[in-house]
């Protein structure tokens, strides 16, 4: 919660009705984006709330979210995984 009132953390909900069905949060410090968690309770509820997070990482121009663990799942949305080098490499850039 403090992380959250300090701007750094992040959720996004799916919704059906009045019940949360699915969604992420994660942290953001300066352009670092990294999701943390996502879950569902219906299908494809986790996927629309990746699609709304890369639709606001394209808007704010942020230059790559840290999936931090590799899956079939977030490959489909264009996902890569990059050697030690290069993810601290886009990170110092993203921190500065």
């Amino acid at each position: 919660m403090k992380l959250h009132k300090l701007g750094y953390a992040y959720s996004i909900e799916v919704w059906q009705n009045k019940d949360i069905v699915g969604g992420l949060y994660g942290l953001q410090i300066g352009n670092y984006v990294c999701g943390e968690s996502m879950f569902h309770e219906a299908d494809n509820a986790s996927d629309a709330a990746l699609i709304k997070l890369l639709q606001t990482a394209h808007e704010k121009n942020i230059g790559f979210i840290d999936c931090q663990v590799t899956s079939d799942h977030i490959f489909r949305y264009g996902a890569a995984q990059v050697t030690r080098e290069f993810f601290l490499n886009l990170l110092y850039r993203e921190l500065a």
